[in-house]
Formats: C-alpha cells, sequence, structure tokens
C-alpha cells in the first residue's frame, strides 16, 4: 500500500515532527542519557516540561489568570466524575448531545438533581439542541461541544447565567474559545492534543470549594491545582507528547491559524458528500462538525456501504468506518489531518461514484 491517509477517531492522528521528536526521547530525554520513560517526574529536566505543557496551554488559549490547567489520569470519563463531585451541591443541568453527554449526566445523578436540560435523542442525536433556557438557581450547566460519534458540533462559547461547564475532548484546540466564559473546560488528550493516557482541565479557581461533601483528595481539583499535577506520578510520557502537540500548534501559527484549515478541510469534504449522489450526511447542515465529519450512502446506494469501505482501504483511507451506533462513515479530521488527507478521500469518493454510475 501507498501513503495512508488516517481519519481515525481517535487516539487521533499525530503530527510526524511529534512522533520523531518522541522516538529521539524514548533513547535520551533532554541530554539526561535517560529515556523519557524512565526519566524520574521530580527531576528539573521533567518540572520544564510540565512548566513549558502549562505555559503552552494558557498561550494558545488566551487563558486569563483566574484559570488554572491540570493534566490528569482516567480520561474524560473519570472527569464526568469530577465534575460532580466538585461541582454538584443540589442541582445541575445537562444539554444531552450524545452517548457522551449522557454518561456524564448519568454520574451526576449519584451526587444530586441532574437532568437533561434539552436533547436530541429524538432523532439520533443529529443535531444541537436550541430554543431551551437555562434556568439560574442551577450549580452548573454542562455541555459537550463536539459529538464524535454524530459528527455535531457548538461552535460558539455560550453566554450562560450559571457556572458554565465543557467537556472539549474533541475539538479543544481547534478554534479560539473564549475561556473566560467557563467554569471548566476538560477532556481527553487523544483527539487534537496528544495521545491516550492524559485528560486535560482548565479550571476558574473561583468555581471551587462551593460544595459541602467530602471529596476524596485523588478526585479534588483544587488538590491537583495546588499540587501542579503532581500529587501523583503523573502520565509522563503522554504529557511529553501533549507538550510536543502543543508546540507543533504554536509553529502552525496557533489555533486560529489551524481553525481556518480546519474550516476549509470541513467545507471540501461536506461539498463533496452535498454533490455525490452516492453519500449524505448524517448531522443537520447547521450543526455539522469540522472535526468528525458523518455520512453514508444515500438511499438506493446502501448495498454499496461495504464495497466502498474496501475501496477506500484499498486507497489508504485508515479509520473511515462509522460508529456501529450510526453506521455508515466517519472521517475525523483533527487538527494533524491535512488538506492533503482530506483531498484524498474525496478523490476516493469521486472515484467510487464513476465506477458506480
Amino acid at each position: 500500500m501507498g501513503k495512508v491517509h488516517v481519519f481515525n477517531a481517535g487516539p487521533c492522528l499525530l503530527p510526524k515532527e511529534v512522533i520523531d521528536n518522541a522516538v529521539e526521547a524514548l533513547k535520551d530525554f533532554k541530554g539526561t542519557g535517560v529515556s523519557v520513560l524512565s526519566i524520574s517526574h521530580r527531576t528539573k529536566e521533567w518540572d520544564a516540561t510540565m512548566d513549558e505543557c502549562r505555559a503552552l496551554w494558557k498561550e494558545l488559549l488566551n487563558i486569563p489568570d483566574t484559570h488554572e490547567v491540570i493534566f490528569l489520569g482516567g480520561g474524560a470519563s473519570l472527569e464526568f466524575l469530577y465534575v460532580a463531585m466538585n461541582y454538584l451541591e443540589k442541582k445541575a443541568a445537562y444539554l444531552e448531545t450524545g452517548v457522551w453527554a449522557k454518561k456524564a449526566l448519568k454520574e451526576a445523578k449519584a451526587f444530586g438533581e441532574a437532568y437533561a436540560i434539552a436533547s436530541s435523542a429524538d432523532k439520533n442525536y443529529s443535531y444541537i439542541p436550541k430554543g431551551y433556557e437555562i434556568p439560574a438557581d442551577l450549580d452548573y450547566f454542562h455541555i459537550t461541544t463536539n459529538n464524535t460519534i454524530y459528527g455535531t458540533e457548538i461552535k460558539e462559547d455560550i453566554d450562560c447565567p450559571v457556572p458554565l461547564i465543557a467537556d472539549m475532548s474533541s475539538d479543544i484546540m481547534s478554534r479560539p474559545v473564549d475561556v473566560s466564559k467557563y467554569a471548566l473546560i476538560y477532556g481527553g488528550a487523544q483527539k487534537n492534543v496528544g495521545p491516550a493516557g492524559v485528560a486535560f482541565a482548565i479550571i476558574n479557581k473561583e468555581t471551587l470549594g462551593k460544595v459541602s461533601r467530602y471529596i476524596p483528595t485523588m478526585l479534588d481539583y483544587s488538590v491537583h491545582i495546588d499540587k501542579l499535577s503532581m500529587f501523583n506520578t503523573p502520565p509522563v510520557f503522554s504529557i511529553y507528547i501533549m507538550n510536543e502537540t502543543l508546540k507543533w500548534i504554536k509553529s502552525m501559527g496557533g489555533v486560529a491559524e489551524l481553525n481556518k484549515i480546519n474550516n476549509a478541510k470541513a467545507e471540501l469534504l461536506y461539498s463533496e458528500i452535498d454533490r455525490n449522489p452516492l453519500f449524505v450526511g448524517t448531522a443537520a447542515k447547521e450543526d455539522r462538525s469540522i472535526m468528525n465529519v458523518c455520512f453514508v450512502m444515500a438511499p438506493g446506494y446502501e448495498d454499496l456501504q461495504d464495497e466502498f469501505l474496501a475501496f477506500a482501504k484499498g486507497k489508504g483511507m485508515i479509520g473511515i468506518k462509522g460508529h456501529r451506533s450510526v453506521g455508515g462513515f466517519r472521517a475525523s479530521i483533527y487538527n494533524a489531518c491535512t488538506l492533503e488527507d482530506v483531498q484524498a478521500l474525496v478523490d476516493c469518493m469521486k472515484e467510487f461514484e464513476t465506477l458506480k454510475k
């Protein structure tokens, strides 16, 4: 097979230079003669990497001084629990836009009154609910900004009368964000900012300490802030690669420049889906994600699904099979996915169309 084009939903495609740097660090971390896999997290070399990683987060997202960045284990799924444990005193509302939002809500129900303020489950989460009102008596309102399985995305930072909490696992660093509007932004790194094994949390420090319950030490955001993400041994290698990925984002011109590229990639692929009679998109057009492009065979062509998957694989397309709850196809076009990769998929779709006409 020739060149491959990776569209995996996660772990994500990482830039080549990040992989190359990681290979060198595996052999020798910063001239210490020790592999990054064996380096002590209590060394000055590691302290410098942690400091640089935090600083890059703050620089790239213009994070205000009111907020701190921490790195955690357990992925976004554990942060569903962190959120409720640290913020839910009496009542919270969730916008139910997919499987992950529903799972986050499930965790919150163990700690107080938690409910879906609106849901798009009636149409298999193919749109973002609108027209709902956010009550002023909530402890917080939770959103999932990008829905990897269904290909929908909230692309604006909403105005919220209560603390706003967002799971941005799969669109963080893909667009500029007004961090000041959020009490908490969290997510797993493995979509846009690194490998599996580390999660991030961007926390308005003033929003903590409002609950009366005992919070286990390991699940207390304040502890991880105070200890600079070193309360216990951090996921060193995953954080190292995150830092290298953030350096790459900066070298590309930052988040705003990547957003322009991401929009161009999404426009290219959605235009082909809308043009090609063999395919049809599954998400409402106004809510289409620029990170996860979901589509299926058009009516009358459903029996060609497996044939197209095999054809695309033969052309080097990796990871375009859709999630089992939606079917069809999903091209995840995260930051490191290039315009060339997307063009290759578009060319593949056009060629398949020609063969089937």
